[in-house]
């Protein structure tokens, strides 16, 4: 039986950025992803779309599958901008990031912060799809923002447009990534929709047999698998040297190695290694700890 479901790489801030898309580019494949969400772009008011400023959707992935851009905002005409910006580097399709738990996001009116303002993310929908085109602009978002059943209620908003998807996260942002996904609720929430739904949240690989949607998003599960393979130091290297290429100094470099080892650290290997890495005050010195 020839297994249908399609995965979707979730976009981890600093974590699947361009260098990782890069360095891990032969796993990425291997798993069979069909495509790749790039972690968010904030369009504020003022925006000015510069090659620096789109740098991170480079194809670091060698195109081993699709990547598209997200943006996250409360600010429709500096939206419009950026999405301008994203066909212009030639882009098809873009997203937007509805989901966002985290408090200092959603206290500003952005990610799931958008849950308290239905009326603003009716104008976000409108603008994206008038400036990307029918099923060319799609939404991620959460269950709710407090309560599981809030999504519901915003779905007569969100099936007045024709989105490529509908990305739902099966928890609320109060939750942020802790606790069981309401799988429930996903279902009735889906069921509601008149776009295609995919499924994020605790999704394992390979995907288990009763996923709960054919299309499904991937990030921690396949970011932690990572650390279990065999030739994980060597990628890890390789993920140092294409990061080295974009980032000036130690120290944002050592950042970002540390927000991948932090989710290595339930292998044998990475946990024995882990006291020794986060406490590395220069690349040197994390490169020898990765050979010994």
């Amino acid at each position: 039986m020839v297994d249908e479901r399609e995965l979707w790489l979730a976009p981890l801030r600093g974590v699947t950025v361009r260098a990782f898309r890069e360095a891990f580019a032969g796993p990425i494949a291997e798993a069979g992803f069909k495509g790749a969400f790039a972690p968010f772009i904030p369009a504020n008011p003022g925006i000015r779309v510069t090659g620096r400023l789109l740098v991170e959707l480079a194809d670091g992935a060698g195109g081993a599958c699709e990547l598209v851009p997200q943006v996250i905002t409360k600010h429709p005409d500096a939206m419009r901008e950026l999405l301008k910006g994203f066909k212009g580097a030639g882009f098809a399709r873009a997203d937007l990031n509805a989901g966002c738990p985290f408090p200092m996001i959603r206290r500003r009116g952005r990610g799931s912060g958008l849950f308290r303002t239905p009326d603003l993310l009716d104008r976000l929908l409108e603008a994206g799809c008038d400036e990307m085109g029918p099923d060319a602009f799609s939404l991620k978002i959460r269950l709710g923002l407090e309560r599981p059943d809030e999504l519901s209620a915003l779905m007569p908003i969100i099936n007045r447009y024709p989105l490529a998807v509908l990305t739902i996260h099966a928890r609320t942002a109060r939750q942020m990534y802790e606790g069981a996904c309401d799988v429930v609720r996903f279902r009735e929430a889906a069921a509601l929709s008149s776009n295609p739904v995919m499924y994020n949240g605790d999704v394992a690989l390979p995907p288990q047999e009763d996923a709960p949607a054919k299309m499904l998003m991937v990030g921690r599960a396949f970011v932690r698998a990572l650390g279990g393979r065999d030739d994980a130091a060597e990628l890890l290297a390789r993920y140092i040297d294409v990061s080295c290429k974009e980032l000036c100094g130690d120290r944002p470099l050592l950042g970002r190695m540390k927000e991948l080892l932090a989710y290595w650290c339930k292998w044998p290997r990475w946990r024995r290694l882990w006291p020794v890495l986060k406490m590395c005050r220069s690349v040197d010195e994390m490169r020898l700890a990765i050979k010994g």
